[in-house]
Order: C-alpha cells, then sequence, then structure tokens
C-alpha cells in the first residue's frame, strides 16, 4: 500500500506504535535498535546505536550511564536524532527533538526489569573512559562481592532520556527509488501536520 499523508494515523507516536509492531510480527530483527545522534556545544556530531526502552506520547526511552559520551553531550546541548531501519520491510524511522531526562521513578521501574548481570555490569562500568581487560575484570568482581546478597539498586549515575518529536518522517522504499516519504512536525497550532516529501 502508498504511504500518503492520508493512508497514516494523525498522530505519529501512534503511527510509529503500529509501524514497530508490524516489524516485531515480521521477525526483523531487533526492531527496538535505533541510532542516537547528539551533537557537541560546539558542533561536533556522534552517534551509536541504543535500545528503545519506553514509548509513550511524550518521546522515545533508552537508559544509559549519565556520565557517558552521549549523555555529556546531551548534558550541553539537550536536543537528539533518532533512525529506525527495518532493512527486512524496507522502512525507516527519522526523529528529532529536544531530550529530557527520565523521572527516577521511571528508572527505578525499568532498572528492575533489567537482568542481574546488566546491573553489575552498570555499576562496574565507567562508561566511555579508557579502561584495560584486567581493570574492568577488577571492577565487576568488587561489585558482585558488593551485592553478593543484595538485590543491586539503581546507582544515581545511571538513568533514562526521553526524546520528544517535533519531527517524525517515515520512509517506505518503493521500486525505483520513488521511495514514499510522509513527515509529520508541529504547524503554528502545535497541532501535527503531515506532509509528503519527494524521494
Amino acid at each position: 500500500m502508498s504511504l500518503t499523508p492520508e493512508t497514516v494515523d494523525p498522530d505519529p507516536v501512534a503511527q510509529f506504535a503500529h509501524w514497530l509492531d508490524e516489524a516485531r510480527a515480521a521477525g526483523v530483527r531487533q526492531p527496538d535498535a535505533m541510532t542516537l545522534a547528539t551533537a557537541s556545544p560546539n558542533g561536533e556530531i556522534s552517534a551509536r546505536t541504543v535500545l528503545l526502552r519506553g514509548l509513550d506520547a511524550r518521546g522515545f526511552v533508552f537508559y544509559t550511564n549519565r556520565a557517558s559520551a552521549k549523555a555529556v553531550e546531551l548534558a550541553a546541548n539537550p536536543r537528539a536524532a533518532l533512525v529506525f531501519h527495518w532493512r527486512e520491510q524496507e522502512r525507516q524511522v527519522r526523529i528529532t527533538g529536544p531530550v529530557t531526562p527520565v523521572a527516577a521513578d521511571e528508572a527505578d521501574e525499568y532498572w528492575q526489569t533489567r537482568p542481574r548481570g546488566h546491573r553489575i555490569s552498570a555499576w562496574a562500568s565507567r562508561q566511555s573512559e579508557v579502561v584495560d581487560d584486567a581493570a574492568l575484570a577488577a571492577s565487576v568482581a568488587r561489585i558482585e562481592e558488593r551485592f553478593a546478597d543484595a538485590d543491586p539498586p539503581r546507582p544515581d549515575f545511571w538513568g533514562g532520556y526521553r526524546v520528544g518529536v517535533e519531527e517524525l518522517e517515515l520512509w517506505q522504499g518503493r521500486p525505483d527509488r520513488l521511495h514514499d516519504r510522509v513527515r509529520y512536525r508541529r504547524d503554528a497550532t502545535a497541532a501535527w501536520t503531515r506532509e509528503r516529501l519527494a524521494p
């Protein structure tokens, strides 16, 4: 079916959720993987793949160490871009918007769903810092000993970020590179406008 402004949901997050469900049903490998692009105050851009761990009307949520390179960039320049690429379906989605920290209670709730090993590694790793194998293994051993008889709590330096939606673009592959592109953006009244873009 052709992708047009008339055939998509009026709400971009609802439309994204529909596509995500279709990607999961189609067996797309890691449909929740998204490229996150951030920028420093002087315009140096970096990108990496993270996992979508929450989605609602407020935006797209991922979690990380708050001392990581991406978190440092977001503290100085709280805007980001996301890209989902579902090759098997010839689809991608681009999102841009402001970034805000996830509330502590929401981060705590997600933390409890993580496997114990993931929680240990979050405590042990000084993410993005230079490290050698022996130092990392020693850090993991110390944390495992520290929490040998306890459930590791969420550390203060680990939490979530929510990327709000200012623009969202859907891309659907078609023959001869005449791809369908539909962009959502806010109009002057803060309502969503849907526009078809040239391929």
